[in-house]
């Protein structure tokens, strides 16, 4: 009986030492790569909190657009090491959710493991990691994909717009996850978070969901490789200097001015609030996304033409120098 007990003791000893060994495993396999990225927001003097992939050692890492949109500073964490790492903005894909950062004088970090979203398949298990409630610690949730291909409306303070293509899981995600992996069984990323927060909401939506790790990757090079177009940004952003009120509260051909920042291009060319803006470079812009997408076509020091309604009813219309803001 001694020996019986004996050996059920060194059984349980060594499946508790295996689970400790498993549990040790996920934790560095989960935490390698994935970094937390905290912003300080220009002109709202408010701070926010997302996750972030590393792609390279280098310092190159892969975030949600929405989780730097607005700031005007943006500092990454490495959890395993708790090094602070400032970043710049190397660009952005507003429509599809993704931004690109690099993080400055990083060497040798810890890469992700990138897997595919092709061939993913509905029930597949997955692993969402990231930074739930901006605490500045990782948080790991499990479940499965519900679905792929899925379309949601997303809105925030520029208005509405879908993000398409997401892949759907039941893993419970929350604001501060936005730009964490989402995992398969191996631990290889085949997805990106996408988060509600309280800036970025969703329409009709339920479970989480995350972009597909191939549309991450594709979206990346092209803003490394400074290939820009109507939707990708890189570089530094261009500011006209100006806060509209949403696309609801004018119902005209353009967009109401709701506050001018003093010393701005929109301010020197003599815009002011209540005026109406209806084109930038004779591209119409009816709404706060319109103006957002013209602007994305220029950066700072380029100069456009601005027309606008002022508040008689007179039209005018200015040359202005863009000035350098925050993202988009």
């Amino acid at each position: 009986m001694k020996r019986i007990a004996l050996l059920l003791a060194a059984v349980a000893a060594a499946v508790v030492g295996a689970r400790a060994a498993l549990a040790h495993t996920a934790r560095a396999t989960v935490q390698a790569g994935v970094v937390i990225v905290n912003t300080n927001l220009a002109f709202h003097n408010g701070a926010a909190a997302g996750t972030g992939i590393v792609l390279t050692s280098s310092g190159e890492v892969v975030t949600n657009n929405h989780v730097i949109r607005g700031a005007s500073r943006i500092t990454v964490v490495d959890p395993r090491t708790h090094r602070r790492y400032a970043a710049r903005i190397v660009g952005y894909d507003v429509a599809d959710d993704i931004a690109v950062l690099q993080l400055r004088h990083a060497t040798g970090l810890a890469t992700v493991a990138l897997g595919s979203s092709a061939g993913l398949k509905v029930g597949q298990p997955v692993t969402a990691v990231g930074n739930a409630g901006g605490t500045g610690s990782l948080t790991v949730t499990t479940g499965t994909i519900t679905g792929l291909a899925r379309a949601i409306t997303v809105a925030d303070e520029s208005g509405a717009e879908a993000l398409a293509g997401l892949v759907e899981t039941d893993a419970q995600l929350q604001p501060g996850d936005s730009g964490g992996p989402l995992l398969d069984s191996g631990g290889r990323v085949i997805g990106i978070d996408t988060a509600a927060s309280s800036g970025f909401s969703f329409r009709n939506a339920n479970d989480g969901y995350a972009i597909p790790i191939d549309k991450v990757v594709t979206v990346a090079r092209q803003v490394v490789a400074g290939h820009g177009s109507a939707s990708v940004h890189v570089g530094r952003t261009a500011f006209l200097g100006v806060s509209v009120q949403s696309a609801d509260a004018y119902g005209g051909g353009g967009i109401l001015v709701g506050g001018v920042i003093a010393g701005g291009p929109a301010a020197k060319g003599g815009l002011g609030t209540g005026d109406i803006i209806t084109s930038v470079d004779r591209r119409a812009v009816a709404s706060q996304n319109a103006l957002v997408a013209a602007l994305l076509l220029h950066h700072p020091g380029d100069r456009v033409t601005v027309a606008w309604t002022d508040r008689i009813g007179d039209d005018h219309a200015a040359t202005v120098t863009l000035a350098s803001g925050p993202p988009q």
